[in-house]
């Protein structure tokens, strides 16, 4: 491996350990075991430099998400879908801490970098596709079927990112996914009797 990918993992490293905001280039060059001179190279600074490993985190964390969903029976019942896919979203919390503690940093640096907005907005549109398609089968009109999956999708987004945050602050207290599944049937039987 070259200073390259060392400066990108140690600067994820950084990332988890200290933030953006607290993350030096020095810190970088201790994690890394590389130079000062090296980051000028390769990235040009240490902002970009810890961008890039922040977009190598997305790329990460859309893959194991991608991974994670791929392991949910398709022939299952909608129930048991819903279950084992928030299920395998939750365990995904579980067994690596460092890429979704990372993440969720990520998402508030992510308005202040354009490149780095530009990669979380696409891993996003990405995940809204498939979450929908996990548990709705979408029409074959184009347009209804991009509306419903960005609507549905939109809404599934909103419950994975906050349960991510939620494992971030405090794993203890956070929804399992039977739990979440469970919240969705609670929802979708008030919502039947409403």
């Amino acid at each position: 491996m070259g200073h390259r990918e060392d400066l990108l993992d140690g600067a994820a490293d950084c990332l988890y350990t200290k933030g953006f905001g607290r993350t030096t280039a020095r810190d970088v060059v201790a994690v890394s075991g590389t130079n000062l001179a090296s980051i000028g190279y390769h990235f040009g600074s240490k902002d970009a430099l810890l961008t890039e490993a922040a977009v190598r985190g997305a790329n990460e964390w859309a893959q194991a998400l991608d991974a994670a969903l791929g392991r949910v029976d398709p022939a299952a019942s909608p129930d048991d879908r819903v279950t084992q896919t928030w299920s395998a979203i939750v365990e995904l919390f579980r067994t690596d801490r460092k890429l979704w503690t990372t993440y969720v940093e990520s998402l508030a640096e992510a308005a202040r970098s354009p490149r780095l907005h530009d990669a979380l907005v696409g891993s996003q549109r990405e995940t809204r596709e498939e979450l929908a398609s996990m548990f709705h089968a979408l029409p074959d009109d184009a347009v209804e079927a991009d509306r419903r999956a960005r609507v549905l999708g939109g809404f599934y987004q909103s419950l994975l990112t906050g349960l991510m945050v939620q494992w971030v602050l405090d794993p203890d207290t956070a929804p399992t996914g039977a739990e979440v599944a469970e919240a969705i049937r609670m929802l979708v039987g008030s919502a039947e009797l409403a």
